[in-house]
């Protein structure tokens, strides 16, 4: 689709002039000789970049600037400004437009700043569809569960949301779904226009990780030939997911401390304090307490981040919901698959709610995911479930270790579970 241009300038010579270059370089172009008429053109023909002089009849370009945004948020204005009025230019790049030409100039100036703004409102408006998009999968509704320890935590997002709260921690299993409250909390609260930005700690090592979050400066070490902002400071606004948060380095975690204790930090090898405000959301499924006792974990960043601490419940305390998880997956990865699977069976639903799912939410998806892929039908019987399901002796549970399985059906909080994925039949 041909990029659209809206010419705003009470000058007729120019209007035309500029209308005729810019149509012959493939746009299309429409033009207003008042401040007015371009208001209303950009109401109802949506432009993806105006033209606009700051002098106009009716109004001056600033005043049309700030409504045209207001609008049309992802709207790119080009301001044409007189020579030497740096002051009115300073002024318009702070009300967002994205670029300004002064007077006298050549049509490839304005040219040059066209396709820049094109470019610019392409990468702004797929921005905004992936917020627009992740919003949606995030804001909370793909929380399931009606079961009181899942009420209890979607009522502890909704007050949170709605608080200032800077801290979050997020405790529970492996499995049980802390990384979809981390987006749910960011993505329904007032911060979802800025960034998320997600890092496992356990990832990296102690010198990696500080440069992942805090950056570095040209020069701090050898490789460093360019300066990096961290993800601390790339998501300025918003929101930082540490995920793992146990396995931080003692060292950094002192840095996180102080970072938090002065909402400021230095890149590596910088000497500048740079402020930012983010809420930060730690998860971890171990016992922080016992971390602590050990000395793993320092217990002034422990307090500092359990300003909040939402504990999210195994799968297996929570009444009611597997049946609901297992027909959401179902439906999920028939769309996905090209299947024809719409209900559960009644064996199959008893059979799931009695197993342990050590895994949590993560094995039963995995789990359903595999019998969609292979089986076929409108119905998930019991028959397509793996044997040890089925109570049958000489099998292990998908994906758990042979180890880990007597644990893993006493219900036991550290049985270790793998990513086996192939299915036994009898």
């Amino acid at each position: 689709m041909r990029t659209s241009v809206l010419v705003v300038d009470d000058e007729l010579l120019i209007r035309k002039s500029l209308g005729k270059v810019l149509r012959s370089h493939g746009y299309v172009v429409d033009v207003a000789s008042t401040g007015a008429e371009g208001l209303e053109k950009v109401g109802t023909l949506r432009p993806q970049v105006v033209i606009l002089d700051m002098r106009l009849p009716d109004t001056d370009g600033l005043s049309v600037l700030k409504k045209a945004r207001e609008l049309d948020p992802l709207l790119q204005v080009i301001i044409i400004t007189a020579y030497g009025d740096v002051q009115t230019a300073v002024d318009a790049m702070k009300h967002g437009a994205c670029d300004f030409v002064r007077k006298p100039y050549e049509m490839e100036d304005i040219v040059l700043a066209v396709e820049s703004a094109a470019r610019s409102f392409k990468q702004v408006s797929e921005l905004d569809l992936y917020r627009r998009q992740a919003w949606q999968n995030y804001s909370g509704e793909e929380i399931i569960g009606n079961s009181g320890p899942m009420q209890q935590v979607r009522g502890l997002i909704d007050k949170l949301v709605r608080s200032k709260a800077t801290s979050v921690l997020i405790t529970g299993e492996s499995g049980t779904g802390k990384e979809l409250v981390a987006r749910a909390i960011h993505y329904r609260s007032d911060r979802a226009q800025a960034p998320l930005m997600e890092v496992n700690c356990s990832s990296f090592q102690e010198a990696l990780l500080e440069n992942e979050l805090f950056g570095h400066e040209k020069g701090a070490y050898t490789d460093a030939t360019d300066t990096k902002k961290g993800l601390v400071e790339l998501c300025d606004g918003g929101t930082l997911f540490l995920d793992e948060v146990a396995d931080m380095p003692l060292p950094t975690q002192a840095k996180l401390l102080r970072f938090i204790d002065h909402r400021n930090f230095k890149r590596v090898g910088g000497a500048n304090d740079i402020s930012v405000d983010i809420r930060i959301v730690a998860a971890t499924n171990k016992n922080l307490d016992e971390e602590v006792r050990l000395g793993r974990f320092r217990s002034d960043l422990y307090f500092r981040l359990k300003v909040v601490s939402i504990m999210l419940p195994p799968l297996r305390d929570r009444t009611g919901d597997v049946e609901l998880l297992a027909t959401h997956f179902m439906k999920e990865f028939s769309r996905k698959f090209g299947k024809g699977f719409n209900e559960l069976g009644e064996d199959t639903t008893q059979l799931l709610e009695k197993y342990p799912w050590p895994g949590n939410v993560r094995e039963l998806r995995n789990l359903i995911e595999r019998v969609v892929l292979l089986e076929e039908g409108d119905k998930l019987e019991a028959d397509h479930l793996p044997p040890e399901m089925l109570g049958r002796p000489g099998h292990l549970a998908p994906g758990i270790d042979r180890e880990a399985a007597p644990a893993a059906h006493r219900g036991h909080r550290r049985a270790r579970v793998t990513a086996r994925t192939t299915r036994s039949r009898a």
